[in-house]
């Protein structure tokens, strides 16, 4: 049902003689073989007997530490004909990215779905977990799923783009799009209760949906590109979304941008966490979100969506009926 959901939002975009085209990232941990939930997870032991490498985004450290992994998950895509643009190292302690080259939404959505179980597999092999948690470990930065997309036109030009190379109104509109529906699509980019831990101020992902050039504390961020390449990353996506959802998700918000003409606020240049929160902190208020976008619900299937909410609905309320450690801590013998 999710690839269908997609799938319809993209007839949506044919119909306009649009062609949408994204390139999903992954993020996710190694981490230390954990069968006990009780316990916190912690990063595995690297080649030089490490627990803890650099934790600086863009290094090759991690990668290094964890080649093994990182050989075994090239060849099986290989094997499997899964196309790798780069694997870096992310911010947190044995986080990894993968970077898929751009493409099909349906084609680029199957290799999630085929590289979160790859993966998987290649942890496994070396006696480690491969974890898509949006926020795994209490200290660390969360995994997302940013998402860049571009649209073009019937000749395949990109509509983001005018014949001088300038960004075009609808460019604009998609931006604007996305700032207006993103929270009330946010159960389907944060469809767990875990997601809303990862909306930490200064934890790199968005808090609000400020938009600017290169500017990786908004939720919305324009890469420095030529004028063909032009795109919009939505930054909101965690990992643990399912990619199908989320994609159809992102794309009908840029798509009722577009055909409703709306404006964007002005870029930001400065820090986007200086702003106030926009991003619900709970599932529930996700939730009560996406009731007041009743044209997004169109757009996605009203039947698929109301079934998505129940189910939504029902896991949020058994998350409340759990008491937590922290409630035994600091409450059990002080209220």
């Amino acid at each position: 049902v999710p690839r269908n959901v997609l799938k319809r939002v993209l007839g949506l975009y044919r119909k306009k003689g649009w062609t949408p085209v994204v390139a999903p990232e992954i993020e996710f941990y190694l981490t230390r073989p954990n069968l006990d939930p009780a316990k916190p997870v912690e990063p595995p032991m690297g080649r030089t007997g490490r627990r803890v490498v650099s934790r600086q985004a863009y290094s090759m450290m991690a990668v290094d530490d964890y080649g093994p992994v990182i050989d075994d998950i090239y060849d099986y895509a290989e094997a499997a004909g899964l196309d790798i643009d780069t694997i870096i190292q992310e911010g947190g302690a044995g986080q990894i990215e993968i970077n898929l080259v751009h493409g099909n939404p349906i084609r680029l959505a199957d290799q999630v779905f085929f590289f979160k179980r790859l993966i998987r597999e290649a942890a496994l092999k070396n006696d480690c977990f491969a974890t898509f948690m949006a926020k795994p470990m209490q200290d660390e930065p969360g995994s997302a799923m940013h998402i860049h997309q571009s649209v073009l036109d019937k000749k395949g030009n990109n509509i983001f783009s005018d014949d001088k190379g300038a960004e075009t109104d609808l460019f604009y509109s998609f931006i604007a799009g996305q700032q207006t529906y993103i929270p009330h699509a946010i159960s389907f980019f944060a469809p767990y209760v875990n997601s809303y831990r990862r909306f930490v101020a200064k934890g790199s992902a968005p808090i609000n949906l400020e938009w600017g050039p290169d500017n990786r504390t908004t939720g919305i961020r324009v890469p420095i590109s030529g004028a063909e390449a032009r795109r919009v990353e939505n930054r909101v996506v965690g990992m643990d979304a399912n990619p199908y959802l989320a994609l159809a998700a992102s794309l009908a918000c840029g798509y009722l941008g577009m055909v409703k003409g709306l404006e964007p606020r002005m870029a930001m240049t400065g820090e986007a966490y200086e702003q106030p929160r926009v991003l619900p902190r709970s599932l529930h208020g996700g939730l009560d979100l996406f009731d007041g976008a009743p044209e997004l619900a169109e757009v996605m299937g009203a039947e698929f969506c109301k079934v998505f909410t129940a189910v939504k609905r029902h896991e949020a309320e058994a998350f409340m009926e759990v008491i937590s450690p922290w409630e035994r801590e600091h409450l059990l013998l002080n209220v």
